[in-house]
């Protein structure tokens, strides 16, 4: 593999330049991106790329210091090692440097689906132009994805790595009379994303939320789909589980608590679908228990905070993790599902048809009195990390349910709750049985999410409020 060979030319490099106390590693990653984005029912570009990056972090005299490039050649490569010698040299002294992480196997990495790794551009077209009939006419927007990556890791330890992922996503709207629906999934395989389902079902959900009503602000049961529970595991991941957080005193979790509903189970899951088998720092990566039956077992760690809570990296450790902190990227959400759906869940009435797409959801829908069904969650911001108090907005259809039944479309609302407190005990009233995966921005991330019923969700007003 090339970026093996650059990434070990890397670390003799530094050890050439900066001596035998040099500390390096370096990861390569060949990343051959490309993207079909529609708008006005129409394919409007298509791009593609192919880059190489590397990156690089050394140790000496005490002191830590991390580079990038995109130059591969003899003299880039010596050029990276040369600026960051010198920033390490020019840097405060580092006293809690972890070390390097020694020779360990990696774990063995699922397949890579070769079809998605080299897509052509009509495979993902096909798609979006599937996308766009079953929409029915409606004005649709969107994008579908496919993503290869190659990555080679080694340290001055004497430790190498190297692996290669793919993946493809599709994510779009359909728009009626200012109204929208959305539809999005995530897959190992460009062959399992469906464009003619996604884009019924977001033209279902935006016919179905055509005349929206204003609803007063308060507390409300709600029923979340997958796309805005997905908002909810990125949040719980990105500043409740992160070791960073954790060690800072900046988190909520509290390993050995219940600090979670009964029926919520957290995964972390990264070889759950094609991944790479090592994290930023060559450790393998695996299966962690965040959260189970309610109770936090772990937070993720990379080998800085692992010394510092005195445990062991859990292979999370991410580009810039000295300052962001090691992430859970891959996110499962399971537990006890909710019962099958009864007929008054399925049903919808007058332009509210369409709202409740899938059996997981009507399921849910039918226990509730009086509450809301919620597509998305967007513009989410924390207020409170120690109790993760995070604000935003609903997105892409809001319905309110009387006695099972969606009735009709509300006004998209402000909210701002506690993610931790609204997952609590005695606070989920079901969640789905099947988790959809949901794409993130971030390369190689997603969350697997069904769709959640919560007893009390805070709405603090309108969306404009």
């Amino acid at each position: 593999m090339r970026e093996l060979e650059l990434a070990g030319q890397v670390v003799e490099l530094v050890r050439r330049l900066g001596g035998p106390g040099a500390q390096a590693e370096a990861v390569v990653t060949r990343a051959d991106l490309a993207l079909t984005r529609f708008a006005n029912s129409a394919i409007h570009q298509n791009v593609s790329e192919s880059t190489v990056g590397v990156r690089l972090r050394l140790h000496l005299d005490g002191r830590t210091a991390g580079g990038s490039g995109s130059i591969v050649t003899a003299d880039g490569l010596r050029a990276l090692v040369e600026r960051t010698l010198a920033a390490a040299r020019l840097g405060p002294l580092d006293p809690a440097w972890p070390g390097l992480a020694p020779p360990t196997p990696a774990p063995a990495a699922p397949p890579v689906d070769e079809a998605t790794a080299y897509a052509e551009p009509d495979q993902r077209a096909d798609r979006v132009g599937a996308f766009v009939a079953a929409a029915g006419g409606l004005s649709t927007a969107g994008y579908c994805r496919t993503a290869h990556r190659s990555s080679a890791f080694a340290n001055s330890a004497g430790h190498t790595a190297s692996g290669r992922s793919a993946d493809a996503a599709m994510d779009g709207i359909a728009r009626r009379d200012g109204a929208d629906g959305v539809a999005r999934r995530y897959a190992d395989r460009l062959s399992d994303l469906d464009g003619a389902e996604l884009g019924a079902h977001a033209a279902a959900k935006a016919q179905a939320a055509a005349d929206p009503v204003e609803l007063p602000p308060g507390r409300y049961e709600v029923v979340f789909e997958p796309a805005a529970v997905a908002d909810l595991l990125q949040n719980l991941s990105w500043y409740g589980f992160n070791g960073k957080r954790y060690v800072e005193r900046q988190s909520f979790a509290e390993p050995g608590v219940a600090q979670f509903d009964r029926s919520v189970t957290l995964v972390d899951d990264p070889l759950g679908a094609s991944g790479l088998p090592f994290d930023a720092e060559g450790t393998g990566r695996r299966a962690l228990t965040l959260v189970e039956a309610g109770t936090t077992r772990a937070v993720a760690h990379d080998r800085r905070t692992a010394v510092e809570a005195g445990a062991e990296s859990t292979g999370h450790a991410v580009a810039g993790g000295a300052t962001w902190g090691p992430m859970a990227r891959n996110l499962r959400l399971s537990g006890a599902a909710a019962g099958p759906a009864s007929a008054a869940g399925r049903s919808t009435t007058g332009a509210a048809a369409g709202a409740v797409g899938d059996a997981d959801t009507a399921a849910l829908v039918a226990g509730v009195r009086r509450g809301l069904l919620v597509s998305d969650l967007w513009y989410t911001r924390v207020l409170d990390p120690k109790s993760l108090v995070i604000t935003g907005l609903t997105r892409n259809g809001v319905w309110l349910i009387e006695d099972g039944t969606v009735v009709r479309a509300v006004r998209d609302l402000r909210f701002t709750e506690s993610y931790p407190r609204a997952l609590g005990p005695g606070a989920v009233l079901g969640l789905g049985a099947r988790p959809v995966r949901q794409p993130d921005r971030v390369d190689g991330a997603w969350w697997a999410a069904p769709s959640v019923r919560l007893a009390s969700w805070h709405f603090t007003g309108g969306a404009s409020g």
